[in-house]
């Protein structure tokens, strides 16, 4: 990812848990698929299975690839399965004027974004999307800016260099390692050549 424009799906709701983004009974899966299906599950459907119509996620007025949260979004345990399910569901970045440690760490392994704003211009952007539920929002992961150019909104955030650089170059912390190994052997083979290429001169 390098910059995303997208439309944003609003859900003004402080101390979102692990467990309302996905509830502990569904987390017997091993593998990172299929987990968009539950996102929010309690929240989207009654207990017959039904979509709930006044949830934001069965609204078709809101879509895109950013979901804009309350005040400490991910907070509770520690599951990683919360961010799989937003991956899943097709979120590539949330944000929120707070997130809970773990929840952000687990979101950044996961090539989800997680960018923190302040609390004002958190407001401000729920204003923006729902005077126009299809506004664009910019997210410019290289010069870490947050755009709403429409409402003339521009705002910094912070994310650390090491996962910085993951996610422009697309690799989690075990690509992260074999790709400075494959650069180290690509040395060492050069080195060697060359030191061959001196003796024998």
């Amino acid at each position: 990812m390098h910059i995303l424009t997208s439309t944003a799906v609003p859900l003004p709701v402080e101390n979102i848990d692990t467990d309302q983004i996905t509830p502990a009974r569904f987390l017997k899966g091993t593998t990172k698929e299929g987990f968009g299906k539950i996102l929010f599950h309690d929240w989207r459907f009654d207990h017959e299975g039904k979509p709930k119509k006044d949830f934001v996620l069965n609204n078709p007025t809101y879509k895109g690839k950013i979901l804009v949260a309350g005040k400490n979004f991910g907070c509770g345990s520690s599951r990683e399965h919360a961010a799989w399910s937003l991956k899943d569901y097709g979120f590539q970045v949330v944000i929120s004027s707070f997130f809970a440690d773990i929840f952000k760490s687990n979101a950044l392994n996961n090539f989800l974004l997680p960018v923190t704003v302040s609390e004002l211009f958190l407001q401000d952007l729920f204003y923006a999307i729902d005077e126009k539920s299809d506004v664009k929002i910019e997210i410019d992961l290289p010069n870490q800016h947050i755009r709403v150019p429409s409402h003339k909104m521009m705002e910094a955030f912070e994310i650390s260099i090491y996962k910085k650089m993951c996610l422009t170059e697309g690799f989690d912390d075990i690509g992260y390692l074999l790709s400075m190994q494959k650069k180290k052997n690509m040395f060492e083979l050069k080195r060697t050549n060359d030191y061959s290429l001196t003796g024998r001169l």
